[in-house]
């Protein structure tokens, strides 16, 4: 490798990945993520329904959402073992988030601890896609909630 070479890798940092889903109503679909999933609109365009691409995002994870009018998304599901995933969204606390979505019709696979140590739960979009929740966190690990206050005299 030369000098320059050595400099521009020095220099370049992939910093995340966005998976790109095509949907045919891009304006439904950033609804239906704020209010099942809790993710927020970033950026819509146009700002006019309808809307041809959706950035949308919570905490650390962005889905972008692109507009192909009458497009309905094959179901591959079960076309391979396992199922066919279309994100994986690596998190922490994937019980309580798991806790709050488990009656959902959209629930595909429930909270289950795979072979390979993560605890993981599907869900299916209104588009079909399948996103899969994941962390490697055991139930011993979940936090109790903790009160807050000022402190008590003679105690740290």
């Amino acid at each position: 490798m030369t000098d320059t070479a050595a400099r521009q890798t020095a220099i370049i940092h992939l910093s995340a990945a966005a998976p790109v889903f095509l949907v045919s109503d891009v304006n439904a679909t950033a609804e239906w993520y704020a209010e099942h999933l809790g993710f927020e609109t970033a950026g819509i365009f146009p700002p006019q329904s309808p809307a041809g691409w959706a950035s949308l995002q919570r905490d650390r994870v962005e889905i972008m959402l692109q507009r192909l009018p009458r497009y309905r998304k094959p179901d591959l599901y079960r076309r391979r073992r396992g199922g066919v995933w279309d994100a994986y969204i690596r998190m922490s606390g994937v019980h309580a988030l798991y806790a709050t979505l488990h009656e959902q019709p959209f629930i595909r696979m429930p909270l289950t601890k795979q072979p390979y140590g993560d605890w993981e739960f599907e869900v299916v979009d209104l588009n079909g896609y399948v996103l899969v929740f994941g962390g490697d966190e055991t139930l011993g690990a979940v936090p109790e909630p903790q009160v807050v206050g000022p402190p008590i005299l003679g105690q740290p």
